[in-house]
């Protein structure tokens, strides 16, 4: 596996790669990798002939206070785990090929970015949205690869790679879990052995008021009864427990299809979100 990290050389490996004629898939990350961004790999093996990951810990996408610092980075591992899995190319560029001195460009995706993690990290989905228009033009990929865990981003992204005319494939990939039911997060590392016991609480709360809203439940008293028992688990602070329409994100008072219901809630130092539908 090549690891390139300067602009140059990564055009000049891809017009390598595209010589045969190959469809490329990239999956994009942040490092600290799991089995959830494995799958993304598998997925993306499934789908074109050859796969490029990145890994870059995007500074616009914290904000003030965040755990941009924090943010675990092992990218020895990380790669070792890539080229197991036949990754072709790892593009690992440095903060200055993806924000030179004097930048000063910003995307902004508004409507599908506001509300959830929109509301509760401004600024959040710029740089997300940012950051990927670039990886996008960088690699000019066939298809794209995103976990379906931040369903809110994948959202951001494909309204993105359509109003911006990125013809590629935009595949979302669902949710990897540990047997207990959390989903698998880079974050989950910051927690305490009592916490990571504590914190199935989330995606158990989270299935019983799926069930009991898809059953014709009230939303409001599901919602009010899920919110106490996630707090009395051990989480000390809950961004949001809301059910949204699937495809637009907007907001439900009631049971329509298709629905999510989406969560975001703080347990010790981590921020845990997760989502799953509700049918």
């Amino acid at each position: 596996m090549q690891i390139v990290r300067q602009l140059d050389p990564l055009r000049d490996a891809l017009a390598e790669l595209r010589k045969p004629g190959l469809k490329i898939g990239l999956v994009p990350t942040m490092g600290a990798l799991h089995a959830g961004h494995m799958r993304l790999v598998e997925v993306a093996r499934e789908h074109c002939d050859a796969v490029v990951a990145s890994i870059f810990v995007n500074p616009t996408q914290f904000g003030e206070g965040e755990d941009l610092d924090a943010y675990p980075r092992q990218e020895a591992a990380d790669a070792a785990l890539l080229e197991a899995a036949g990754v072709e190319l790892l593009w690992a560029p440095t903060a200055d090929q993806m924000y030179p001195s004097g930048y000063a460009t910003s995307v902004s995706v508004s409507g599908i970015s506001d509300g959830l993690c929109g509301a509760a990290r401004p600024g959040h989905f710029d740089g997300v949205a940012t950051v990927v228009a670039k990886l996008f033009n960088q690699t000019r990929p066939d298809a794209a690869f995103f976990g379906e865990k931040d369903y809110q981003q994948l959202a951001v992204i494909r309204r993105m790679a359509r109003d911006l005319d990125f013809t590629h494939d935009i595949v979302g990939v669902p949710t990897v879990r540990d047997p207990d039911g959390l989903a698998l997060s880079s974050r989950n590392a910051y927690l305490t052995e009592q916490q990571r016991a504590d914190a199935v609480a989330l995606p158990e709360t989270m299935r019983e008021a799926a069930g009991a809203i898809a059953a014709g439940g009230d939303v409001a008293t599901i919602f009010a009864e899920g919110r106490a028992r996630i707090l009395a688990a051990g989480f000390h602070k809950i961004d949001y427990l809301e059910l949204r329409d699937a495809d637009t994100l907007l907001a439900l008072d009631k049971f329509s299809q298709p629905a999510r219901l989406f969560a975001a809630a703080h347990i010790g130092r981590t921020r845990l979100i997760d989502n799953i539908p509700v049918s």
